[in-house]
């Protein structure tokens, strides 16, 4: 099997990448925690859409990616986003459920450079229904300013003072599944 669910064996697989990645919950079934690392503008537009989906891509971005471990998005947010201007030079972990049943169709991709370094590779096109099968909020679960950051940051949440104006009254920005 080369999706992210399916056998229990692969279930087992997945579950002991790094952390405990499933979740049960009467209600929705099976759910995969899956990351995204996005930069300040991406973040904005997650947290305009009440902290339920992901933007579209552009044009010259073919493929939405989720990461299977924490430390590989912590990894990119580090090393890529809060280096570069266009990411407003800080970077933020995202976390957030998915069905697991619906992931399965996207193969899990190793990339080189250890087991840490796997995402699913899910086409721009397919982006929209991808969004409809999350449950739950899409929480920040971690935030990596560079040294170039300059921008005012919110004392209560620790994000910047655009993402929370960019997010609704109602959808707090929270750092765990308790917060929506």
């Amino acid at each position: 099997m080369t999706g992210i669910a399916g056998s229990e064996c692969m279930v087992r697989a997945i579950a002991n990448l790094n952390r405990p990645g499933w979740n049960l919950s009467a209600a929705e079934g099976f759910a995969v925690v899956l990351f995204r690392p996005v930069g300040l503008r991406e973040l904005e537009l997650v947290a305009a859409s009440g902290w339920r989906v992901f933007p579209p891509r552009f044009v010259w971005q073919p493929i939405f990616y989720p990461v299977v471990t924490r430390e590989y998005a912590r990894a990119i947010v580090t090393q890529w986003n809060s280096k570069e201007s266009e990411a407003g030079h800080c970077g933020f972990v995202t976390e957030f459920d998915i069905d697991d049943e619906f992931v399965a169709r996207y193969p899990v991709q190793q990339l080189g450079g250890g087991p840490i370094y796997r995402e699913l590779w899910v086409p721009a096109a397919e982006l929209a229904e991808f969004n409809a099968h999350i449950l739950g909020p899409i929480r920040v679960v971690e935030s990596v300013y560079g040294s170039e950051y300059a921008a005012e940051l919110d004392l209560a949440s620790g994000l910047p003072v655009s993402v929370i104006r960019a997010g609704r009254q109602d959808a707090a920005p929270g750092t765990s599944s308790s917060d929506s």
